[in-house]
Order: structure tokens, then C-alpha cells, then sequence
């Protein structure tokens, strides 16, 4: 019996089991030669690119009904050490007892985390939209907000880092904000404020959007902070590092992404954000028998350009992954790994969305028609057949995304 250890219960985990039970039933190996096993510390895949919309508690599926249909066998349980030598896994179950787990092959694949400052004075007080119960955090508070006394900043948010998740949330929290304070006939004291370190707007999106981006923000009255960082914060104001002080009852962290700190357990070279620098294959480099996908690895693509810690990336990684895992115990062929050609889908709220091309980002869409395409990828694309092994390992076959 072989066992391929997947962990991660993100889109790049869920899919890396999906592609090597795939591989393996297509190189004719049955559920006695070759054991599949995801470890993931949640009961759900949470669909992360959309927690900066309302209703966050419904963005997830089940793993269940994703990985029960192709037998991939499923553990609940936390992380806490990988020993590459010993070719086992240690993690802690929700009774808090110990587990060890072994491995011939094994594909981290346990995504990013969102680095907040650890000394920032009042950083406490800061939502996030990183994981679903934080998220959810957020949306409660949303709500409760028409509960406050009438106060200076009681529909204001301070959105810190004004990047592609900032950029989404912001325009996202026009329409949100307006949504609880025109009730109260208190429409015209919501006030959205982004600040960042940065001297414009989204700077890894290049400039192809950014003069759309532009626009629609000064459209929305979302105001700028740029050249600009938080220096404390209380549950009532923001105070800037230029000395301004912002009456908020809302303030929201979205800058700085690093890779799950699993990957220093793994010793091989890491880039600035910590991910597991892999070949072409996904294999990790330098180390046998261990695989990366997701935001925990970067591959080059393109014409030499690197991966992005985005799900556009992480699925077709993890299919590579999954199914090359399966195909090295197995004796099949390898396949490379060959993702669509890079775009950008900037949801941009009430004013709809920008749809880019390429690493130089083109504009090809904006306002409603992009709108039209986010949602789509937001509602379909993304989305993990259900219930259905055929149309679960059909899709763990294609690496291109899309419905």
C-alpha cells in the first residue's frame, strides 16, 4: 500500500487529492495499492476568494461531499511538525490528542496567512477578512453597527493596505455599510477611508487598471491615505503616522501575505513571502518525495514570470500536483505544469469590475460587463463539483479553470 498525504483542505489541497485519485484510476491502480489522505484542521473548504462579501458563513462546501465520492480518505486535525527524513506528519486531533501520519509522497498545500503587526498599538481592534470565522467576525459587527449610539466614525472604515484584497473589500463596504446606515436615515455619514504605505493604488495590479480603478474609487467617495501607514488605533479612531486622526468604528487589515508557516518545516529554499520554491513538475526542489501547491509554492510560469498567491493558481497547481504524486509512485508520466495564461478580475462593488489580461495587465472589460465575469468565477468557476465522482474527477483533469 502507497499513501500520498495531502494537507491543506484549501482549493490547492482539495484538488491535489482530486488529481492523484484521478491519476491513479486512470493508470489502473485500485484502493488497495495507493491510499489518498487529506488532513486539513477544518470540516469545510472555505471559499476564500469571497470573504469580502457579506454572508460570509456561506461561502463553503463541505469536504465531504467532495472527497467522500472519489474515496478520498479524510483527517481532522492540525499540523504541528513534518519530518522530511522520517517521511511523517505530526498533527493534533480535536480531542487534542497526538497523531502521526506517514507518507510516501506528500503535497503541502496549506495555503497563506494574513501577517497583522504584532506590536501595532491597538491592532487588536482590527477586523480581517483572512479566514471565515474572521470574516465572519467582520459582517457581525457590520450589522450590530445602527445598535451604536450616534457617534462620530460609526459608519466610517479605515481599510488598511489598498491591494487587490483592500481594493475588493472597500468597494465592497460601499455598498455593505450603505446597506445598514440608509435604515437609519444615516446614509450620508458612511465614509470608507484606504490607507496604504504605497504612493498608488494596487501596486501589483501594474498601470494597465489603475486609471479605471482610479476613477471608480473617486466615484464611490472612497477616500485616500497613501504614502501613509496607521501608527494606533482605538475602538473608536484611527491616528495616521502623519498625526491625522480618523473618528472609525470599523477598521479592516488586508496588507501583508505570507505562506503558512508549515513550509519552514520543510528545508528547502523559500522565497520572500516563505513559499517552497518547486520545479516544473511541483516537486520541491531539493527535497524527494514532497510536493507544493498553492500559496505554499511558487513555480515559474510564462516566460519566467512567478506563480501568484491567488486561487487562479492554486487549483490547476494542485491538480499538477495530485496527479504527479500519484504518477512517480505509480511508474505513469509526469505532466508539466501549464495554467492558463495569467489575468486579473478586480471586483470594484456597486461599480462593477475590471477584467485585465497578462502580465502587463491589458484592460479588456470594465463596469458591468466585468461585473458579469467576476461573478461568474465567483459563483461557478471556483466552485468544486459536488456529490458527483464523475464531474468531481473530470474537473481534476482539466488545469485550465473556468466552469
Amino acid at each position: 500500500m502507497k499513501n500520498i498525504l495531502v494537507v491543506g483542505g484549501g482549493f490547492a489541497g482539495v484538488w491535489s487529492a482530486a488529481g492523484a485519485v484521478r491519476a491513479a484510476r486512470r493508470a489502473g491502480g485500485t484502493d488497495e495499492e495507493l491510499r489518498v489522505t487529506l488532513v486539513s484542521g477544518g470540516d469545510d473548504l472555505v471559499v476564500r476568494p469571497r470573504l469580502y462579501e457579506d454572508d460570509p458563513e456561506q461561502k463553503r462546501i463541505p469536504l465531504d461531499r467532495v472527497l467522500g465520492p472519489i474515496g478520498v480518505r479524510r483527517t481532522t486535525a492540525t499540523v504541528t511538525a513534518i519530518d522530511t527524513e522520517e517521511h511523517t506528519v505530526r498533527a493534533v486531533d480535536r480531542n487534542g490528542e497526538q497523531r502521526t501520519l506517514t507518507y510516501d509522497k506528500l503535497v503541502l498545500a496549506t495555503g497563506s496567512k494574513l501577517l497583522r503587526p504584532g506590536r501595532l498599538p491597538g491592532i487588536e481592534h482590527a477586523f480581517d477578512v483572512d479566514t471565515l470565522p474572521a470574516a465572519a467576525a467582520l459582517d457581525h459587527h457590520l450589522r450590530r453597527l445602527p445598535r451604536r449610539p450616534q457617534a462620530a466614525g460609526r459608519y466610517t472604515a479605515v481599510v488598511v493596505g489598498a491591494g487587490f484584497t483592500g481594493l475588493e473589500l472597500a468597494a465592497e463596504l460601499h455598498g455593505r455599510l450603505h446597506a445598514v446606515a440608509g435604515p437609519e436615515g444615516a446614509g450620508e455619514e458612511v465614509r470608507i477611508v484606504l490607507v496604504d504605505r504605497a504612493d498608488v493604488l494596487g501596486p501589483e495590479l501594474g498601470e494597465g487598471p489603475r486609471p479605471h480603478i482610479e476613477k471608480v474609487i473617486d466615484e464611490l467617495r472612497i477616500e485616500r491615505r497613501l504614502e501613509n501607514t496607521v501608527a494606533s488605533m482605538t475602538p473608536h479612531q484611527v491616528t495616521l503616522e502623519d498625526g491625522e486622526v480618523i473618528p472609525a468604528a470599523t477598521v479592516v487589515w488586508t496588507a501583508g501575505m505570507v505562506a503558512s508557516p508549515l513550509t519552514a518545516q520543510i528545508p528547502a529554499e523559500r522565497d520572500r513571502l516563505g513559499r517552497l520554491t518547486v520545479d516544473g513538475h511541483l516537486r520541491v526542489t531539493g527535497v524527494p518525495d514532497v510536493y507544493a501547491a498553492g500559496d505554499t509554492a511558487v513555480a515559474v510560469v510564462e516566460g519566467g514570470h512567478r506563480t501568484m498567491q491567488s486561487c487562479q493558481h492554486a487549483q490547476p497547481m494542485g491538480k499538477c500536483a495530485g496527479h504527479n504524486a500519484a504518477a512517480e509512485l505509480l511508474g505513469t508520466e509526469l505532466v508539466p505544469f501549464a495554467p492558463d495564461p495569467y489575468g486579473t478580475c478586480l471586483d470594484l462593488g456597486p461599480a462593477g469590475a475590471v477584467v485585465a489580461e497578462g502580465w502587463d495587465r491589458t484592460v479588456r472589460l470594465t463596469g458591468a460587463e466585468a461585473k458579469t465575469v467576476k461573478e461568474q468565477i465567483n459563483t461557478l468557476w471556483i466552485y468544486p463539483p459536488v456529490d458527483d465522482a464523475e464531474k468531481i474527477l473530470a474537473k481534476a483533469g482539466q488545469q485550465a479553470n473556468g466552469a
